[in-house]
């Protein structure tokens, strides 16, 4: 599942962590943690972190506060979340890769996880769609090219910018590798060295920075 190694679930409720047990069922190594402070979050690590909306302290959002600190640095879904209790599309637009509910079913949250697990969001089509809209409507007229965004371009590879312009398409990764004849662990690689070059944090914040280059972009896919 996109070469992640274990599944790390911070649990900070007396009850058992039933999703955890599923996981384990259908082969994935996990590891369930109480305390914060067992967390060694590393960007060069492989493993995906599911913190539970239950019993963690949350912001004004509805969205855990250790959350929103690892995002920064690797791959965060939350699980035990109480329908009405969390604004979906700040977690979206925050980097959270998906929201698991308690009041799902328990194969259709095994679903959720193995979908965040193969990097893709698993959010309401709805909202995702929205957003995107949103976001959209924001660009009246393409944004005026600062130094600093001229100079992550000119830093970016050949090959960065085709994979910019495929992500910018809604290809996911699988369909990048096929499409370029290259594994999907190259094109990880590949993504994370432009998260690190252009300052993105996610897709949503690389599609908002890509804007102004779409045509730059669109002409070198042609070349």
């Amino acid at each position: 599942m996109n070469n992640i190694d274990e599944v790390v679930f911070l649990h900070q409720v007396a009850a058992p962590c039933h999703l955890a047990m599923l996981a384990e069922s259908i082969g994935l190594k996990t590891r369930v943690i109480s305390d914060i402070e067992q967390l060694e979050p590393s960007a060069d690590s492989c493993s995906f972190y599911l913190i539970s909306q239950q019993g963690a302290a949350i912001d004004c959002n509805g969205i855990p506060l250790v959350a929103s600190l690892l995002v920064k640095h690797v791959p965060v879904a939350l699980y035990n979340v109480s329908k009405d209790s969390l604004d979906e599309e700040s977690a979206l637009l925050l980097g959270i890769r998906g929201l698991l509910f308690t009041d799902q079913r328990m194969d259709l949250q095994l679903t959720g996880l193995r979908k965040v697990l193969a990097d893709e969001l698993w959010y309401d089509k709805i909202l995702i769609s929205r957003v995107f809209r949103q976001l959209v409507s924001q660009i009246d007229t393409p944004r005026a090219l600062s130094t600093e965004g001229s100079e992550s371009f000119q830093q970016l590879t050949r090959r960065e910018k085709t994979i910019i312009q495929q992500v910018s398409s809604g290809a996911r990764n699988k369909e990048i590798a096929t499409g370029l004849c290259i594994s999907e662990h190259t094109v990880k690689a590949h993504i994370s060295s432009i998260f690190r070059k252009t300052h993105a944090r996610n897709r949503v914040e690389l599609l908002r920075w890509a804007e102004p280059y779409q045509n730059q972009l669109k002409l070198h896919a042609v070349g």
